[in-house]
C-alpha cells in the first residue's frame, strides 16, 4: 500500500524508483478475495467444471459434462448408454454450418428439441405411478394429461400423444384454440385419454367440448365459475349429449412462494365449498348429478415439499369423498399441476427454483393421500389424474445462444507527467482529495483510500459540468481512482459478455418474475473459466439483461471469447422447455429463435436431425404488427432509384448495376432474420430465412419442403422491366 501512496503522489513530487501505473508492487498488497471467484488450481478438468456450474445437481440424468469438455445429452435418462450421447456442440455445429459445408445454414439463437428425453420424462412418471399404486395396494390406476399451455408446439404435442397413448395419457386445454388442437391431436391418441376442459367458457367453448364427446373423445367439461353450469346444463340438452363434468375446488390449502398464489380460499380459479354444494343441488334438480365425475384443484406451480403436497392431497380426497356421498358419480380425482422443477440442484423445499423430492417420492406422496382418506371413508378408490406439464416439457429443450463480445471498464493509462497535468488543472477541493488521498495511501488506509477518491471523482464530474474541466482530465480521474479501486482489491472484475439474444423473446420468465434457470456455457469445459460475466441482450432496453444465476451468484463464470481466433462462444440455457416460447413477445422486434428436432440415432454422431426451421424474418416480425414488408421494399425501392437516377456522374449502365445491387440488398435485410449474422458472413441466405421447412423421412433430412424452395426465386422481385 505504501507503494500505492508513492505512485499517487509522484504527480506532485516524483519520487525516485516509482512511476504511476507502471509499479508493479502495488498489486501484491492484500486483496480481499472474491466470493464468486472461479477455485483456483492448476489443472481443470471437466469433472471441475461439472460442480462449478451444478450439472450433476440439475442436469441429471439427461445433461452432463463430456470427456471433450461439452455438454452431452443423455436421451434416455439413467437407460442411455455411453454410445448413445449427443455431444450438443456437434447438434450445434450441424445446425449452423453453411449448407455447402454439410450444415443446415440455421442461425441462432436455436432451440434444440430432444423428443427422446419428452419420452423418457413420460414414462418416467407413468412408472413413478404404476410403482406407487402398486406398492401402496392402490385399486385404481393413474393416468395423466399435458396441459398444452406449457408448450403449444405441433410436435410437441405430437409427441405427447404418441408417446403417452399405451399408458391413456390426454391432454388439458385452456382456452377455444387449445380445445380445437387438443381435439386433433387426441383423435390419433387413447381412446380412453382424457380431454380436460379448463379455463373459463363462454357459449361456444362449451359447445365445441360437446362436440368433442359427441366425436368419442373422453372429454371432461370442468366448472371453474358457477355460472358456467347453467350453460352446460342447456346447451347438453340443446344438443342432445349427456356430458361429464367435472368441478374445481378452492381448496384451503397453498403454499408461500410465487407459484402459490393462485391457490387457496383467495385464489383466481376454482368453486368455494359453498358454490360446491349449489352446484350438486342443481346438477341433482336437472337429474344430471351422476354426470358429475372429476375433482380438480391446484395447490400450485412447483409445490416445495411433499408435507405440502400431502396436506393438499389429503384435503381434496376429503372433497371428493363428500361428493360421493352426495350422490355424484364421481371416478377421477384430478391432482392439477406442481411436480415441481430442481432449476438450480440444491433439492430444497426453500426455494421457488427448487424442490425437495424427486419424481418417485411425489407418486408415492399421492397415492397414499388419496388410498388413506378413500379406506377411512369406505370410498372407491378414484382414478388419479395430474397435469404436470412444467415436469413433462423442461428438460427436453435447449435454447443455444452466442456470446459476441464482453466489455469491462478500463480507464486510460496515465504516466507521471500526464497525471502531472492533470492534477494542476484541478480545483483546490480537488487537489486537497487527491493530496488526502495519496497521504492515506502511504499510511496504508484504504477505506479512506477509497472515500477520498470517490469526493475526487465527484469534484471533477462537477468542474466537467461546468466547462472546467475537459474530457480527457476527466479520463485521467477514471484512471486514477480505477487504479486505486483494483490495488486495494475493491474493484468489481466482473465483464459484460453481450449475447444474441433477446430475453423478452426466449427467457421472458426471467424478467417478468425473476425466475432462474441453469445456464452453462456447451463447450470449453475442460478450461478453466477465466472471468466472470453478466449476459446482456440486443435489445435497447436496461431491463434486457441475466444479471441472476442459480445459486445465488450475481455473475458466472466464463471464459474469453474466441482467444484471437474468431471461435464462436456458445452458452446454453437449460430446462426452459415449458412456458418460455409461448410466453415471449417482439419487443423491439426480435422474434422467436431457429427450430432443430434431433433425435438419438446410430449414426457415427448419435443423432439425426429430423426437422429443421429457421427463425421469423424480419419481414415476418413486422407482418406480425401489421406491417406490410412488401409495400415497404416498394417504397424503399422506388427511393433507392429515384437516389441513384440523380447521380449525374455515373453512366447509366452503372446506375442499374448499383441500382440493382442497392435494391438486392434491402430486399435480403427483409428477409433475414432480426439477430447479429455470423462472424463469417456479412448476409443470411434467403433458403435459411424464407419460413419454410426441412424435413426427414427416416434418420437423415433428405430434402426441402416445397413451400421452401432453395434460392433467390423466393426474393421479391426488384428488377425494373
Amino acid at each position: 500500500m505504501p507503494a500505492l501512496g508513492c505512485c499517487v503522489e509522484s504527480a506532485v513530487s516524483p519520487p525516485l524508483g516509482y512511476s504511476f501505473l507502471s509499479t508493479p508492487e502495488i498489486f501484491s498488497f492484500g486483496v480481499p478475495p472474491s466470493t464468486n471467484a472461479v477455485p483456483l488450481t492448476t489443472h481443470w478438468s471437466p469433472e471441475l467444471s461439472s460442480d462449478l456450474y451444478r450439472v450433476d445437481g440439475w442436469g441429471a440424468p439427461y445433461f452432463t459434462v463430456n470427456s471433450s469438455g461439452d455438454i452431452s445429452v443423455r436421451p434416455h435418462g439413467t437407460d442411455s448408454l455411453p454410445h448413445q450421447e449427443i455431444d450438443l456442440l456437434k447438434v450445434v455445429k450441424k445446425a449452423s454450418d453453411p449448407i455447402n459445408s454439410g450444415g443446415l445454414g440455421l442461425q441462432l439463437p436455436l432451440v434444440v428439441r430432444f423428443p427422446d428425453v419428452l419420452k423418457n420424462r413420460l414414462e418416467s412418471l407413468q412408472s413413478a405411478f404404476d410403482y406407487a399404486v402398486q406398492s401402496e395396494g392402490y385399486e385404481a390406476h393413474y393416468q395423466g394429461v399435458y396441459p398444452v399451455k406449457c408448450n403449444q408446439d405441433r410436435f410437441v404435442v405430437e409427441d405427447i400423444v404418441k408417446f403417452g397413448s399405451g399408458f391413456r395419457f390426454g391432454l388439458e386445454a385452456g382456452s377455444k384454440p387449445e380445445l380445437l388442437l387438443a381435439m386433433s391431436s387426441l383423435c390419433k391418441g387413447s381412446s380412453e385419454g382424457l380431454l380436460v376442459c379448463n379455463g373459463f367458457k363462454d357459449a361456444e367453448y362449451i359447445s365445441l367440448a360437446l362436440v368433442a364427446r359427441k366425436l368419442q373423445l373422453n372429454t371432461v367439461i370442468v366448472l371453474e365459475q358457477e355460472e358456467e353450469l347453467d350453460l352446460v346444463i342447456d346447451i347438453s340438452r340443446k344438443m342432445a349429449v349427456r356430458p361429464v363434468i367435472g368441478l374445481r375446488a378452492k381448496l384451503r390449502t397453498k403454499h408461500s412462494g410465487h407459484f402459490g398464489s393462485t391457490s387457496g380460499e383467495k385464489g383466481k380459479f376454482g368453486l368455494t365449498t359453498t358454490q360446491i354444494l349449489r352446484v350438486v343441488r342443481k346438477l341433482e334438480e336437472s337429474g344430471m348429478l351422476d354426470c358429475l365425475q372429476l375433482l380438480h384443484f391446484h395447490i400450485g406451480s412447483q409445490i416445495p415439499s411433499t408435507a405440502l403436497l400431502a396436506d393438499g392431497v389429503g384435503e381434496a380426497a376429503q372433497v371428493y369423498s363428500e361428493l360421493v356421498r352426495l350422490g355424484a358419480g364421481m371416478k377421477f380425482i384430478d391432482i392439477g399441476g406442481g411436480l415441481g422443477i430442481d432449476y438450480d440442484g440444491t433439492k430444497s423445499s426453500d426455494s421457488d427454483v427448487s424442490v425437495g423430492y424427486g419424481l418417485q417420492d411425489y407418486a408415492s406422496t399421492v397415492v397414499q393421500a388419496v388410498r388413506f382418506v378413500c379406506d377411512r371413508k369406505n370410498v372407491k378408490h378414484p382414478v388419479i389424474c395430474s397435469e404436470s406439464g412444467r415436469a413433462i416439457v423442461s428438460h427436453h429443450s435447449v435454447l443455444i445462444f452466442e456470446a459476441v463480445s464482453s466489455t469491462t471498464t478500463r480507464s486510460q493509462e496515465l504516466s507521471s507527467m500526464s497525471l502531472h497535468s492533470f492534477v494542476e488543472k484541478l480545483n483546490d477541493d480537488a487537489r486537497a482529495d487527491y493530496r488526502n488521498l495519496s497521504a492515506a495511501a502511504i499510511r496504508g488506509e484504504y477505506d479512506t483510500c477509497m472515500l477520498y477518491a470517490d469526493q475526487l471523482k465527484q469534484r471533477c464530474v462537477e468542474q466537467f459540468k461546468d466547462g472546467n474541466l475537459d474530457i480527457e482530465q476527466l479520463a485521467a480521474v477514471d484512471a486514477v481512482c480505477d487504479f486505486v479501486s483494483k490495488a486495494i482489491g475493491a474493484s468489481d472484475p466482473v465483464r459484460t459478455y453481450h449475447v444474441n439474444l433477446s430475453v423478452f423473446t426466449s427467457i421472458p420468465d426471467f424478467w417478468a418474475i425473476d425466475q432462474l434457470f441453469p445456464i452453462v456455457p456447451i463447450h470449453k469445459l475442460d478450461e478453466r473459466p477465466s472471468a466472470r460475466g453478466i449476459l446482456s441482450d440486443l435489445t435497447c432496453d436496461s431491463d434486457g439483461k441475466i444479471d441472476k444465476f442459480i445459486g445465488g451468484e450475481s455473475s458466472l463464470p466464463l471464459h474469453e471469447l474466441g482467444n484471437g481466433n474468431g471461435a464462436p462462444y456458445y452458452l446454453g440455457m437449460f430446462l426452459g422447455g415449458a412456458y418460455e416460447e409461448a410466453l415471449g413477445g417482439l419487443h423491439n422486434l426480435f422474434g422467436g429463435p431457429s427450430v432443430l428436432r434431433v433425435s438419438q440415432s446410430d449414426s457415427p454422431h448419435s443423432f439425426a436431425v429430423t426437422y429443421a426451421v429457421p427463425g421469423p424474418s424480419c419481414a415476418d416480425v413486422l407482418r406480425a404488427m401489421q406491417h406490410e414488408p412488401e409495400l415497404m421494399f416498394e417504397t424503399l425501392k422506388h427511393r433507392a432509384e429515384e437516389f441513384i437516377h440523380k447521380e449525374e456522374e455515373e453512366e447509366e449502365e452503372d446506375k442499374e448495376v448499383a441500382f440493382a445491387s442497392l435494391a438486392s440488398s434491402l430486399n435480403q435485410s427483409f428477409h433475414n432474420m432480426p439477430y447479429l449474422a455470423p462472424h463469417s458472413s456479412c448476409c443470411f441466405s434467403a433458403a435459411a430465412n424464407s419460413g419454410g421447412y426441412y424435413y426427414c423421412n427416416d434418420e437423415n433430412i433428405v430434402g426441402v419442403g416445397a413451400e421452401c424452395a432453395i434460392g433467390e426465386e423466393e426474393f421479391w422481385p426488384y428488377c425494373v422491366a
